[in-house]
């Protein structure tokens, strides 16, 4: 059954535990990569995650169906993930600390792995660089940069999650790149 699906959608939408039990299964490796890449902690994003599907649960009567239903969970888990990175900077943790892990939940970022060990050694490094460069972008930086080069969502889709014109998603998006290029270099350069 396509989770569009009409009849799938009214089930949600009465709060039918099937249909939500659904959705979760569907949709939770997504919003916990979403999260992790924002939140660059494992806890952190298992917790969030879970907030966002009980908010999804609570809130999925003002589903309209004008967009997928994982834009409206993506759009969820971004401001819950936003209100995280508030609540943990005001409690005076270190928000911009690096990535505990890979975004994928352990394994590498990065395309291929390496097969000889001074290419492993590489790429470790420059994963470990690349994750060190994402987190210390800003969080809306981050956030477009999860949405698009790790979910793979459209322009429109991302424009629809985070309620900004397509032209500003493009823009930020590019600069949000060149800062994370601009990071990166600064690292890769500072440590052999």
């Amino acid at each position: 059954m396509a989770a569009e699906d009409p009849t799938w959608l009214q089930r949600l939408q009465r709060r039918d535990e099937a249909a939500f039990n659904e959705l979760v299964i569907r949709h939770q490796d997504s919003v916990f990569r979403l999260l992790l890449g924002m939140l660059g902690n494992r806890a952190e994003a298992e917790d969030v995650a879970q907030e966002v599907f009980v908010s999804a649960f609570k809130a999925i009567h003002r589903f309209r169906g004008d967009s997928a239903i994982s834009t409206w969970l993506y759009r969820v888990a971004a401001n819950h993930g936003k209100n995280r990175i508030k609540y943990l900077a005001r409690r005076a943790r270190d928000s911009q600390r690096p990535l505990e892990e890979g975004l994928d939940g352990g394994s590498s970022v990065l395309a291929a792995a390496p097969t000889r060990p001074d290419q492993q050694a590489e790429g470790h490094q420059a994963e470990h660089h690349l994750q060190r460069a994402l987190a210390a972008l800003e969080e809306d930086q981050r956030v477009l940069i999860m949405l698009r080069d790790v979910q793979n969502l459209s322009y429109e889709e991302i424009a629809e999650v985070t309620s900004l014109p397509i032209g500003t998603v493009k823009s930020r998006l590019h600069r949000a790149r060149l800062a994370l290029h601009a990071r990166y270099a600064e690292l890769s350069e500072s440590l052999p």
